[in-house]
């Protein structure tokens, strides 16, 4: 192999089934296993438990007037009545739609009004947002939404209780719901942009989690503790659908990821897999309580969202004993999966590459022209195969912009490919900074920063620059508060080439986010712009 383009094994074969014939046929074969544990509501339910109870809630919602097709929104922490209404809505052969609990009213409301939602399901109230009231403060605006479900006790306004039609009825579910049929919608994060609506398929979906689990070897035996959110793909695919394709146990510690009843969770079910960010596994293994938490039990998980430094793979793989975690690289738009490291990977490998490419997909790197670079070359990875999605809700002309006539999802990331076949994401293409005719990649500046034993974060950027056009700016969050802008210089000159050294270094408490946690470079660079705004223009 010496061009940047890998094929996925064919094995394990894709599963030609829906979500609802996924839980059904897990269900059937392990009746009395335990399907999940929500540890705040008090809940734990086998897999006839759990089916049961789905069926019942995909007859209400018919029975209340919608239709196969028709979207229902989600707008709530995680708890038992998100997985209830996931499950429920494939079953009645409906769209789900994920709301982010933080979201806005007007947020909320453009969501909405972008896929034509029928019905939502909200939670009264989350941390600071009283969800009854936003809606009602946006009603007016949306003419398609026919019925709300609030969960929980009490009557609110303008919402039918979920409980009412949580007890079934006579309405059969549909029997002609397919794999290729649309099942859900997640939001692009719209760090560039408003956001917009990846549409997913069953077969997406199930078999983006099928594989990832099979990639941890999920199995009945194991109980995965999932603190991250369910609007997003890493908890409701990478969590929900691998647990139930495999047999395995969902185990939510709470509403909101919190490090200390995490930890609490794992050690208290005896759990033996877990998912987060890197940022997550930092405040579990910084937690005033760590020692006192049994964690023998673990032994995988996936780390995902965005780099991982050595200190804390070690950490996560010594302390935590999961010597099989692995990391995973992915996006929405690819349900989201693409790339996954091995449970037996070096740990070099599993810090340095997002792993290799999944069974039954492509990837490959291109150069500006389209065409695919020589092994090593960095260029822009693109991936094919039955994880891409079906295009962006309603907007055709968005779609094909990122899925070409050939299939190829242009991911927009930056990446290399090994001769072994491992990715490795050296940035995105639009961070990217050129200075005097160079190409400086921000991930391997941010790398190397992330070596210094007082660097908690790093984010790098281009801000302008009269000489060089652009110069290379580090805003960098120090662990004990006591880190100087010199040392910073310090550790990155005689270690990595002159011109990537940051001209520019500002020491930070946090970085911009956007509602889904994703940094916003762009945000950054419009601080430094304008704070550069004397000298800018000047020579360098």
């Amino acid at each position: 192999m010496t061009d940047s383009h890998v094929r996925g094994a064919d094995f394990p074969p894709l599963l030609d089934m829906t979500i609802g014939e996924l839980l059904e046929a897990t269900a059937t074969r392990l009746p009395e296993a335990t399907a999940l544990i929500v540890r705040h509501q008090g809940i734990r339910w086998s897999y006839a438990e759990l089916l049961a109870r789905v069926d019942d809630l995909a007859r209400g919602f018919l029975g209340a007037g919608l239709n196969p097709g028709d979207r229902i929104g989600i707008w709530a922490p995680n708890c038992i009545e998100w997985v209830l209404v996931q499950f429920a809505a494939a079953r009645a052969g409906l769209v789900l739609v994920n709301i982010n609990p933080a979201y806005r009213a007007g947020e909320m409301a453009r969501a909405l009004q972008m896929v034509g939602c029928a019905a939502l399901v909200l939670a009264r109230s989350f941390k600071s947002s009283d969800y009854v009231a936003m809606l009602a403060e946006v009603r007016e605006a949306l003419p398609e939404l026919r019925l709300a479900f609030s969960i929980g006790e009490g009557e609110h306004p303008g919402c039918r209780p979920l409980s009412s039609v949580m007890t079934g009825g006579d309405a059969p579910l549909p029997n002609d719901v397919r794999p290729d049929d649309p099942t859900n919608i997640q939001f692009t994060s719209g760090t560039t942009g408003l956001p917009k609506g990846a549409t997913l398929s069953h077969r997406n979906i199930v078999n983006n989690g099928y594989m990832v689990g099979h990639r941890i070897a999920l199995s009945p035996a194991d109980t995965l503790c999932i603190p991250v959110p369910l609007y997003h793909c890493f908890g409701m695919v990478m969590g929900n659908l691998a647990c139930v394709a495999h047999g395995a146990t969902m185990c939510f510690p709470g509403e909101g990821f919190d490090p200390g009843s995490t930890l609490e969770t794992v050690a208290a079910e005896g759990c033996t897999a877990l998912y987060g960010v890197p940022t997550m596994f930092v405040a579990m293994l910084e937690h005033p309580d760590f020692e006192r938490y049994d964690l023998g039990t673990l032994r995988t998980g996936i780390m995902a969202g965005s780099l991982c430094p050595i200190s804390v793979m070690r950490a996560v793989l010594d302390r935590m004993n999961m010597r099989e975690v692995t990391i995973a690289y992915g996006m929405t738009e690819t349900s989201p999966v693409s790339f996954q490291s091995g449970r037996d990977d070096a740990i070099e490998l599993r810090v340095s590459t997002v792993g290799q490419v999944q069974p039954h997909l492509e990837a490959k790197v291109i150069d500006a022209d389209g065409k695919t670079v020589p092994l090593g070359e960095p260029g822009e990875l693109c991936t094919r195969g039955y994880s891409v999605m079906l295009g962006y809700w309603g907007d055709p002309e968005k779609t094909v912009e990122v899925i070409d006539a050939d299939g190829w999802m242009h991911t927009g990331d930056l990446a290399t490919l090994d001769e072994q076949g491992y990715g490795r994401i050296v940035g995105r293409i639009k961070d990217m900074i050129i200075r005097g005719g160079e190409n400086i990649y921000p991930r391997e500046i941010e790398e190397h920063l992330l070596t210094h034993p007082d660097i908690v974060d790093a984010q790098i950027f281009g801000v302008p620059d009269a000489k060089f056009g652009e110069e290379v700016c580090a805003w960098v969050i120090s662990r004990s508060g006591t880190l100087s802008v010199e040392a910073v210089i310090a550790h990155c000159r005689n270690h990595i080439a002159h011109y990537k050294v940051p001209r520019h270094v500002r020491l930070v408490e946090q970085f911009p986010l956007t509602v889904t946690g994703k940094v916003q470079k762009f945000a950054m660079r419009e601080i430094m712009v304008a704070e550069l705004s004397v000298d800018a223009d000047a020579p360098a």
